[in-house]
């Protein structure tokens, strides 16, 4: 049975608040982590250092193209990176043109106690709830995220 049109804009409206407050609370935690891993650092610059800690080595281009930066402010963030000791550039074995990003073992520490205070905290936001609404809350994000209709359950 489909909702009314205006039964399902106010849940569509519900839904945007909460995202909202969700991205807020994120952008907090992140304005956090940057400052714990260098007292000044911009949110942006902690997601491009973040970027490069759990996924790389990386190429500039693939940073970028991964952010959806813009190359020359990644570039003076990658700069910036360098001088606080975070990342390392060496040449990439497979392009003589290009260099490959990489946290420095210091980067990482610092990382890993920038991220320590919220460390399993979606895990102890969702211990109180069943199995099952977890479960429904990954499949319901997952077909948002892709589009799709959510299944059943």
């Amino acid at each position: 049975m489909t909702a009314p049109a205006d039964e399902r804009e106010q849940a569509i409206r519900a839904v945007e608040v909460e995202f909202s407050e969700l991205v807020t609370h994120i952008r907090r935690i992140i304005m956090r982590n940057a400052e714990r891993v260098a007292p000044g650092m911009l949110p942006g610059a902690y997601k491009v250092f973040t970027t490069i800690a759990d996924t790389g080595p990386l190429t500039a281009s693939a940073i970028a193209e991964r952010l959806l930066i813009d190359k020359g402010q990644l570039s003076r963030t990658i700069r910036e990176l360098e001088d606080l000791g975070l990342i390392v550039r060496t040449p990439d074995p497979s392009d003589r043109r290009a260099h490959l990003l990489d946290a420095t073992p210091d980067g990482r520490r610092r990382l890993d106690e920038a991220r320590a205070p919220q460390e399993h905290g979606l895990a102890r936001a969702l211990e109180q709830w069943d199995v099952a609404d977890v479960r429904r809350l990954a499949d319901l994000l997952h077909a948002l995220a892709n589009e799709q209709v959510p299944s059943a359950g």
